[in-house]
């Protein structure tokens, strides 16, 4: 890590989310600000909750949370992953969840405060649906640029081979009006880090077992939501696999360098008919494509990384999570 990081992290808290904020809590060198929980994975209500119970599982219950409005910016009923993550967010594994009480300050209005008392020292890390973050722009519309940097686990990239097919942009899809908000505003340094990068960031049975392998109460309780994930996922893979997609955004902030390609240009929220991506307005061969675009600000799109060490440190930090947290 180049330097210590002050985070804020925006959240549906699914079970991927969960396990990022583990791993920022664990990795040492991050400072984490304040979370915001918004929708996607399950309900802002329940996203806060569990927020509120990884904190205080790694012993940070002080971290302030900041609810979010209950669904997308255009007034639409929230859709949720509910078969991916639960009706709780947490695999419906009956988990006690911790106490904590969110601040009566709005999500938006956090963000745009924590940005004007601390400018260019506070990276903003997004794994939800935009939405807090587009309520923070129409609040400040400079709000961006104040943030060191802004992280967006979200997108899908460039227009991909002919025939390749992505994960669902479960994040763009979830507000697709908040998402055009926030690529198409004023910002310092975006990075978009989406489904054509993390897709491929694989967590599997030997990673599991390697956290089963160190007991602990915070490492148990990565163990069991995973288990769920896996579960879930084996129906689409034939193995019990998933991809890190929260994990490798929370990486990529902290390890820039593992950043291995990338291009810099508009992003675009398309519709297609089926789905809607947030999409780097260029091909597979990273021309133009065959259509108009709407001009929007560069966003720092990731092309490629080193998944092999984004993995190797993932893995060793969430296995020794619990001594991690013990000594800190």
């Amino acid at each position: 890590m180049n330097s210590r990081r002050a985070v804020v992290v925006d959240t549906d808290t699914g079970i991927d989310d969960a396990l990022t904020l583990v791993y920022l809590a664990a990795v040492g060198g991050v400072e984490l600000v304040a979370c915001t929980a918004t929708h996607g994975n399950c309900s802002t209500a329940d996203s806060a909750i569990n927020v509120g119970h990884v904190l205080g599982l790694c012993g940070l219950p002080d971290v302030p949370i900041h609810l979010g409005r209950r669904g997308p910016i255009s007034g639409k009923e929230p859709r949720y992953s509910h078969r991916v993550h639960g009706h709780d967010g947490l695999g419906d594994l009956g988990i006690q969840k911790l106490p904590s009480t969110p601040r009566d300050e709005p999500a938006a209005e956090a963000l745009v405060r924590i940005a004007a008392e601390r400018p260019g020292e506070v990276d903003l890390l997004v794994l939800g649906a935009m939405t807090n973050v587009a309520d923070a722009i129409a609040i400040d519309p400079l709000v961006l640029t104040r943030y060191r940097s802004v992280v967006v686990m979200g997108g899908s990239g460039p227009y991909q081979p002919a025939g390749t097919i992505l994960e669902v942009d479960a994040n763009v899809d979830a507000d697709p009006q908040a998402a055009e908000v926030v690529f198409g505003a004023e910002r310092g340094h975006l990075v978009m880090v989406g489904v054509n990068v993390t897709s491929p960031a694989i967590l599997d049975e030997r990673f599991l077992a390697t956290l089963a392998a160190q007991p602990g109460p915070v490492t148990s309780f990565c163990t069991a939501i995973l288990s769920y994930y896996l579960d879930f996922y084996q129906e689409k893979w034939g193995r019990r696999i998933c991809s890190a997609h929260d994990p490798l955004a929370a990486g990529l902030l902290l390890h820039p360098e593992w950043i291995s390609a990338s291009a810099d240009g508009p992003v675009n929220v398309r519709d297609d008919g089926y789905a809607v991506r947030a999409r780097l307005m260029r091909t597979a061969v990273l021309e133009l494509p065959a259509f108009p675009l709407v001009d929007t600000p560069d966003t720092h799109v990731v092309l490629d990384v080193d998944q092999a060490a984004f993995l190797a440190e993932f893995t060793e930090v969430m296995a020794n999570a619990d001594a991690r947290l013990t000594v800190q």
